[in-house]
């Protein structure tokens, strides 16, 4: 069998599994319910108990209202999305997505046996010149859908039996989300919800979320601005950034919490993509992660990465990572006392 692209991959994923109601307004959305059992069972994730509240509504209104002079990551455009108008991100008001379906090559944690709901979300205000995704985050590659189908998706997602609902590249989508969540709720939505993201956030959009998301799936890259700003469009903010987010990740929900069969059900999981040549810092990123965070931290020291779209126009990015780089990683992590990582 000959190499299958991600496009490609993407692409079939999305009808295989029930997914092409995107291409499609004729879906009918199956009756049967996910089987949860033992500690799996939860009487709210969070964000029931914020509908119940009242409050999901509240967060609604005021994350739209960003929308109409948009400062929801640190980009800070402060474009007209309800005009059209676009960012770094080429992001609109409307929700644009490009697959989605049970993912089995998540974190053990999300996958369990049945699958990690991923839903992949087009467009993308972080740039990476490395990125492996960049048909979908750079390139736009997708289809514009209304909240009420992100909903629909979800529901779908839940019903095939996933695990979580897992949001991938969704921060500058997080209100159409947030009303997509609503409507996914009062059609029976009970399980966690995923924040996959770069975390190139802002504190308030972080806290607009906080009761909402009971999984933070933050992808930590890069520790020296300089480095952020050569390969991630300009991003020199980055580390700063992504220092504030992760410590509002765990305050939000704590350390990584499984359930009776290692299902995650709430927490922080880390990932950081280790770069050839220490290009994203490591040692700096570990040592930051050692010192502010408990030492059971989930921590996924990702050695996947490979060169993709412009990576090699830059000679120190075009090549993979070394076995002695990733080695050397993880043999600090262990010297720093972290006990919890993904190897």
């Amino acid at each position: 069998m000959g190499k299958i692209s991600r496009r490609s991959f993407l692409r079939d994923s999305l009808i295989l599994t029930g997914s092409s109601l995107l291409l499609s307004s004729k879906y009918s959305e199956p009756s049967k319910k996910p089987a949860l059992d033992g500690k799996e069972k939860r009487k709210y994730p969070s964000y029931l108990e914020l509908e119940e509240k009242g409050i999901l509504s509240q967060r609604i209104e005021k994350l739209y209202s960003v929308f109409e002079n948009c400062n929801l990551c640190p980009r800070d455009c402060r474009v007209d999305r309800t005009k059209g108008e676009t960012g770094k991100c080429k992001a609109t008001s409307k929700v644009k997505v490009s697959s989605a379906f049970p993912h089995f090559g998540e974190e053990r944690p999300l996958v369990g046996k049945r699958g990690s709901g991923t839903i992949f979300f087009s467009n993308c205000g972080m740039r990476c010149v490395f990125c492996q995704n960049y048909e979908i985050s750079i390139e736009g590659e997708g289809v514009e859908i209304s909240d009420e189908r992100l909903a629909t998706m979800m529901i779908t997602l839940q019903n095939m039996g996933c695990h979580n609902i897992n949001l991938v590249t969704p921060s500058h989508y997080v209100p159409n989300i947030v009303f997509a969540l609503q409507k996914a709720i009062r059609r029976g939505l009970s399980i966690p919800l995923v924040y996959n993201c770069a975390p190139y956030e802002t504190p308030e959009t972080l806290q607009l979320l906080d009761g909402i998301v009971d999984i933070y799936l933050p992808d930590c890259k890069f520790m020296d601005p300089e480095h952020a700003a050569k390969y991630s469009g300009q991003t020199y903010n980055y580390p700063y950034y992504v220092k504030i987010a992760l410590k509002e990740m765990h305050r939000q929900v704590g350390i990584l919490q499984v359930s009776g069969r290692g299902i995650a059900v709430r927490g922080l999981m880390i990932r950081h993509l280790i770069l050839p040549n220490n290009l994203a810092s490591t040692d700096k990123f570990i040592k930051f992660v050692a010192e502010n965070f408990p030492k059971n931290t989930y921590l996924n020291l990702m050695a996947q990465y490979r060169p993709e779209y412009k990576a090699f126009d830059y000679p120190e990015l075009s090549r993979r990572l070394k076995r002695s780089e990733y080695i050397q990683a993880i043999q600090l992590a262990r010297k720093y006392g972290l006990n919890r990582l993904d190897v």
